[in-house]
C-alpha cells in the first residue's frame, strides 16, 4: 500500500481529529447566515426603504464607475479580515476566550445573511445576481478559511483548558503555539487572494450586473 504524502496525511488526520468541531462550527455559522436572512424580514418599512435608498446611491456610484479606489480597498477589506482572524488568534490562547470565538463566527454569518437576504428581498433575481457577484466570490475563499481558524482556535482553547484544569496535555504547550501561529500566517497570506477578489474583482463584476439590470 502507498504510503500518503507527508501534507495530505497531516491534513486528513486534522480533519479526523477535529471533525466533531468542524461540524459544530459550519452549523454555528449557518444558523448565523439563516438568522442574518431573518432578520431581513424583522424589519419594518421605513428601515427597509432607508437602507435601500443608501443602496441604490450605492449601485448608482459603481453603475458610474465612481466607486472607492480598488487599492485603497484591497487594503481596508485585508486588515478588516486580517485583525478578524487575529482576534480569534488570541482568543484562542485565552481560556476565557472560546466563547467570543463561537459568537464571532455567529456574527460573520448572520452579516452574509443579512447582506444577501437584504439583497434578494429588495431587488428579487436582480438582487440575487448582485449578491453572487459582490458577495459570493471573496466569501468561497473568506468563509472556509474563518472556519478553519475558528476550528483550529476552538481546539487550542480546550487544550489550555485541560491542561490549566486537568493539567493533561499530550504535547507541549510551545509545539502547539507555534503550529498554532503557523497557521495564522498561512491564513493572512490566504486571505490576501480573498481581499484581492473584493477589491479588483468584484465592482467590475457587480458594474456589469447594473448595467444589465438597468438597460
Amino acid at each position: 500500500m502507498r504510503k500518503q504524502p507527508p501534507i495530505k496525511a497531516a491534513i486528513a488526520n486534522h480533519l479526523r481529529e477535529h471533525s466533531s468541531i468542524y461540524l459544530f462550527i459550519s452549523v454555528l455559522f449557518l444558523m448565523g447566515v439563516i438568522f442574518g436572512a431573518i432578520v431581513v424580514n424583522s424589519l419594518n418599512f421605513s428601515q427597509k426603504e432607508d437602507l435601500f435608498y443608501y443602496l441604490n446611491r450605492f449601485f448608482g456610484e459603481v453603475s458610474e464607475g465612481k466607486y472607492a479606489n480598488a487599492t485603497e480597498m484591497f487594503k481596508q477589506s485585508y486588515f478588516h479580515n486580517l485583525k478578524y482572524v487575529g482576534l480569534m488568534w488570541v482568543l484562542g490562547i485565552s481560556i476565557i476566550g472560546l466563547p467570543i470565538i463561537l459568537i464571532l463566527l455567529f456574527l460573520k454569518g448572520v452579516v452574509v445573511g443579512f447582506t444577501v437576504g437584504f439583497l434578494v428581498n429588495q431587488m428579487d433575481w436582480s438582487g440575487f445576481l448582485l449578491s453572487f457577484v459582490s458577495v459570493l466570490p471573496q466569501n468561497l475563499i473568506i468563509i472556509p478559511t474563518f472556519i478553519i481558524v475558528g476550528t483550529v482556535a476552538v481546539s487550542f482553547s480546550l487544550k489550555m483548558i485541560r491542561q490549566q484544569f486537568m493539567k493533561r496535555m499530550n504535547e507541549p504547550v510551545l509545539h502547539l503555539l507555534t503550529r498554532y501561529s503557523i497557521l495564522m500566517a498561512v491564513v493572512s497570506i490566504v486571505l490576501l487572494t480573498a481581499s484581492a477578489v473584493e477589491a479588483f474583482a468584484s465592482p467590475v463584476l457587480m458594474k456589469e450586473i447594473i448595467d444589465t439590470v438597468s438597460k
